[in-house]
């Protein structure tokens, strides 16, 4: 496993890294963006797995903890506030390996969809 999936937070550039390792088959983790679908439509990470909006995390939650618990994912939103919030109810749920995208997109390097 990457160096980088072990740590709890990571930069623009190291997510950048992680989705090339990604796209070669050498690095395994969901990338989640936690913003709201109107944000996301107006542009996002390329290389999202899923778009899981803040404000009905309550519904969302459980199943997303049931099905992921034993997988690495990031979190990503606008700045990495939202983000870093959703890791912490995570991890005191039991998710070891959560990761905060900090500065999200608004300080994201690579290529925005």
């Amino acid at each position: 496993m990457s160096e980088i999936l072990k740590k709890s937070n990571i930069t623009s550039s190291e997510l950048v890294s992680l989705l090339k390792d990604r796209a070669k088959g050498n690095a395994d983790f969901i990338l989640v963006d936690v913003r709201e679908q109107m944000e996301y439509d107006s542009g996002h990470i390329k290389g999202v797995d899923m778009l899981k909006p803040t404000s009905i995390f309550q519904s969302w939650a459980q199943s997303f903890l049931d099905e992921n618990k034993d997988k690495t994912v990031i979190f990503t939103c606008r700045t990495g506030s939202r983000s870093g919030q959703v890791q912490n109810v995570f991890r005191q749920n039991g998710m070891e390996n959560v990761i905060n995208h900090i500065g999200g997109i608004m300080s994201y390097v690579g290529e925005i969809e």
